[in-house]
């Protein structure tokens, strides 16, 4: 019992020793200590209100809930910059009456990520996610989630991007 005690303290100093390992996949460097997430302005041609908050507020998360950055208004170690750049919704699954069976809700953004300590990390990058829904369905009463599923994945895509090194 005391070996295997023995054994994970000191697994667990190796792996915090060498700063870069997380159990959520991502790879920052122990040098980073703060992120800065700037408000994601809304330049699509069709605006749905709340989106800029949404992606802007999601992203935050990633970082809040899967690294320990600390979070800082502008200049951080890390640093992301992006715009909405598209929002529509299109039918899809046309059916032999013309009609559509499902109707896609599209979102894209554009990101620019900027690593202050490692300059091969940065990227600047566009973004697209669409979730499917029924078109006997009004997108009124299902914009809501559409967008949180959609915007969910987009933030976990520049996470990925940015620090996962996938």
């Amino acid at each position: 019992m005391k070996r295997k005690i023995g054994i994970f303290i000191f697994a667990s100093i190796l792996l915090s020793a060498c700063g870069i390992y997380s159990f959520t996949g991502a790879s920052i460097s122990s040098d980073v200590e703060t992120v800065s997430i700037g408000y994601f302005q809304n330049n699509a041609p069709m605006v749905q209100p709340n989106l800029s908050n949404n992606m802007t507020e999601s992203l935050k998360d990633q970082f809040i809930s899967q690294t320990n950055l600390s979070l800082t208004d502008v200049n951080g170690d890390l640093q992301f910059e992006g715009q909405i750049t598209g929002y529509k919704v299109k039918p899809i699954a046309i059916q032999s009456n013309e009609t559509a069976a499902q109707n896609r809700l599209t979102i894209s953004v554009k990101v620019t990520f900027t690593n202050t300590f490692d300059e091969n990390q940065n990227y600047s990058q566009s973004f697209s996610h669409y979730a499917d829904f029924d078109s006997s369905q009004d997108i009124s009463s299902v914009e809501i989630d559409l967008i949180d599923q959609i915007v969910e994945v987009l933030s976990e895509k520049m996470f990925n991007k940015a620090v996962a090194n996938w």
